[in-house]
C-alpha cells in the first residue's frame, strides 16, 4: 500500500486486517501505527499479533493516507457530522436508526480528529454500506482537511454555538469553520442543517440539497422519549429532552439515506460520559455527562437534571467551561441563573466560582473528596464540565462510595 511509505514499516502491509494506534486493542493481523510515543509499544503490538507496524514520519499524514486508501476502495456512503453541540450524540442516534436496515460503521466514542477520523474509515469492511463519521475542529481549515480525507456523501451540521471562542473569536468564525464541510460535499449532495443558526446561512454554498431540522414535538413517558416526526411517532430509549433535537437531525439524515422512520423503539448506546444515567442505592440517580461542557450543553444538562429529579434533592457538580475567551465569566454567570434552581452546586475550577456554588474545589481530585461527603442517599446528581477538568473521576468516586 503506497500510503505506508510514510515511515518505518515492518511486516506485511498488504495483508493487514485492521488499523490501531493503541497496542492494547491489537487483534491478529492488525497494523499498529505508533503515534504519540507509540514506539515504546511496538513489541507489545507484535506480541498481541500485529501483522505489521508503522513508525510514521508524520503521524497525521500517515493516518490520513490510510484513511483515504480505505475510503477509495469502499462503496459505502459516508456521512460527516459536525457542529458545536450534539455531534457525538447525533452520530450515536443515527447509527442506532441505521443499523437495523444498513450495514453501518460509526465513529467509536469521540473519534473525530486527525487520528480518530481515519481510524473510523479504516473500520469499513467490503460489505459496509454506510460509514458515519464525526468531525471536530479547534481552528480554521481543520474540518476541510478531515472532509478531504473522508470525502463525505452527506453532511450534517448540528448547531452553531459559543464553543472554542477563545481560538475562533466569534460565532461567525465558528460558522465559517463548520461550513467547510459543506464546501467539500459533491454537487447535489444532501446537507442537513439546523433551522436556528443564522450565522451559518452566509456560508451555505449553492448546489446542495439542503434539508432543515428543528425542535420537534416530544414528551417523555415511561422512561422513553416519544417524538412526532413526519406524521409518525418515533420512540427513543432515552429521557433527555435536549436529545430530541439531535434525534430529529439523525432522522433527517436517515431519510436522505432511504431509511424510513423506525416503527420499533430505538435503543441508543451513547458514547462514554455523555448523558449516562446510573441508578444508585437508596433511590439515587447519577447523570454522568463529564465528557465536555459549553454554555448551551450546560444549560440543557441542568434542565435535564431538574426534569429527572422527581422530588429528589438535586446536586450539580459543575466544572468550569474552557475556551470561551474574554466572555468566559459572563457565560459562567448565565449558567448560574439556572443553577440556582438546583439544591446544591459544587463548582470545580477557578472559572466555576462564577456559578455562585455552595461548595467549591480547585481540581477534580479535590472535588471527589468533597462530593463523597456532600451527596446523600437518594439524591439526583449531575456531573458535567469541560474535558480539561476531568470530572469523570468524581463520578467514579461517587459510584465507589455507593457500593
Amino acid at each position: 500500500m503506497r500510503a505506508l511509505s510514510l515511515g518505518d514499516l515492518e511486516g506485511d502491509a498488504e495483508a493487514v486486517t485492521g488499523v490501531q494506534v493503541d497496542s492494547r486493542l491489537i487483534r491478529s493481523g492488525d497494523l499498529f501505527v505508533a503515534v504519540a510515543g507509540g514506539e515504546s509499544f511496538l513489541d507489545d503490538a507484535r506480541a498481541r499479533g500485529a501483522g505489521a507496524t508503522l513508525v510514521p514520519d508524520d503521524p497525521h499524514a500517515a493516518l490520513a493516507a490510510l484513511g483515504r486508501a480505505v475510503r477509495g476502495r469502499s462503496d459505502a456512503r459516508v456521512v460527516a457530522i459536525t457542529g458545536s453541540v450534539g455531534k457525538t450524540s447525533t452520530k450515536d442516534i443515527l447509527a442506532a436508526v441505521l443499523r437495523p436496515h444498513l450495514r453501518t460503521v460509526a465513529a467509536p466514542r469521540g473519534f473525530n480528529n486527525e487520528i480518530g477520523l481515519p481510524l473510523t474509515l479504516c473500520l469499513a469492511e467490503p460489505e459496509t454500506e454506510v460509514v458515519v463519521t464525526e468531525m471536530a475542529m479547534r481552528g480554521t481549515g481543520q474540518i476541510r482537511d478531515l472532509a478531504r480525507v473522508a470525502r463525505p456523501d452527506l453532511g450534517v451540521i448540528t448547531s452553531i454555538a459559543p464553543v472554542h471562542l477563545e481560538q475562533m473569536g466569534s460565532l461567525e468564525n465558528i460558522a465559517r469553520a463548520k461550513a467547510e464541510l459543506l464546501d467539500e460535499l459533491p454537487a447535489g449532495a444532501v446537507a442537513v442543517l439546523p433551522e436556528d443558526a443564522p450565522e451559518l446561512e452566509a456560508f451555505v454554498p449553492d448546489g446542495l440539497d439542503v434539508r432543515r431540522f428543528g425542535e420537534a414535538e416530544s414528551e417523555v413517558r415511561d422512561g422513553r422519549t416519544h417524538l412526532r416526526w413526519r406524521g409518525a411517532e418515533v420512540v427513543f430509549g432515552f429521557t433527555a429532552r435536549h436529545q430530541a433535537t439531535n434525534a430529529v437531525a439523525a432522522l433527517t439524515a436517515a431519510e436522505a439515506l432511504g431509511v424510513e422512520p423506525p416503527a420499533d423503539p430505538v435503543e441508543v448506546e451513547f458514547s462514554l460520559w455523555r448523558s449516562q444515567e446510573l441508578e444508585l442505592p437508596g433511590g439515587g440517580l447519577l447523570i454522568n455527562d463529564a465528557w465536555n461542557a459549553n454554555p448551551v450543553a450546560m444549560r440543557a444538562a441542568l434542565a435535564h437534571l431538574l426534569d429527572r429529579a422527581n422530588g429528589r434533592r438535586t446536586v450539580a457538580i459543575l466544572g468550569e467551561m474552557a475556551e470561551l475567551g474574554v466572555e468566559a465569566p459572563r457565560y459562567h454567570e448565565e449558567v448560574a441563573q439556572l443553577a440556582r434552581s438546583v439544591d446544591v452546586v459544587l463548582g470545580v475550577g477557578e472559572l466555576a466560582r462564577g456559578y455562585d456554588p455552595d461548595e467549591w474545589a480547585a481540581t477534580a481530585t479535590d472535588a471527589s473528596e468533597v462530593a463523597v461527603h456532600l451527596v446523600r442517599p437518594g439524591d439526583a446528581i449531575l456531573v458535567k464540565g469541560s474535558r480539561a477538568v476531568g470530572l469523570e473521576v468524581v463520578a467514579d468516586a461517587l459510584l465507589g462510595a455507593a457500593r
